[in-house]
């Protein structure tokens, strides 16, 4: 139908060279093309400026939430870095002072922190210890009492990088023998 009406509006005879039959086809025809398009909506201009006018504040909300999702990438970006540098630095001093609390407490033998992973926010981190007189490397092989006391040890070497003004203890030496308590 809608092919028909392009020929019947593009054709090169004037309305004078049709036909009164054709003229009234044509009419018809349009008519018809008119009536199906329906009624004038006389309020789509206002209804047009409502809806250009939420348009324009959705977008403004949404300009706003994209430029708020970038800062925040790059506030996290920021913050990875440096919890990472932080928790590297932490951790060098934590080993330093573990080795040293490990000593002072066992009378001697060695101890290590390993960290395994390239990423150290999201590695795994080994203990690894020597008490005078064992061979022992994993803390696993230890005695539950073998194993408080590094714990201890350890805890201790954190207060020393990171003092508080204060700490409560609450039966720490519960799972020790009698000569480590």
């Amino acid at each position: 139908d809608f092919d028909m009406a392009v020929v019947f509006a593009s054709s090169s005879h004037s309305n004078h060279s049709l036909s009164k039959e054709e003229r009234e086809e044509r009419l018809a025809f349009l008519r018809a093309e008119m009536k199906k398009l329906g009624n004038v909506n006389l309020d789509s201009i206002e209804e047009y400026r409502e809806t250009k006018e939420r348009y324009d504040f959705l977008k403004a909300q949404f300009d706003d939430a994209t430029s708020a999702k970038a800062s925040l990438e790059r506030m996290i970006v920021q913050l990875d870095a440096t919890m990472r540098e932080k928790f590297s630095e932490s951790l060098i001093k934590i080993q330093k002072a573990f080795k040293e609390t490990f000593v002072e407490l066992f009378g001697g033998g060695s101890a290590e922190i390993i960290v395994s992973g390239d990423d150290v926010l999201e590695c795994s981190i080994d203990i690894n210890v020597q008490p005078p007189g064992k061979i022992i490397k994993n803390l696993s092989l230890l005695s539950g009492g073998e194993q408080a006391f590094i714990s201890i040890a350890l805890f201790f070497a954190i207060l020393h990088v990171n003092p508080s003004p204060f700490c409560i203890f609450d039966e720490v030496e519960a799972a020790l023998d009698d000569v480590n308590v």
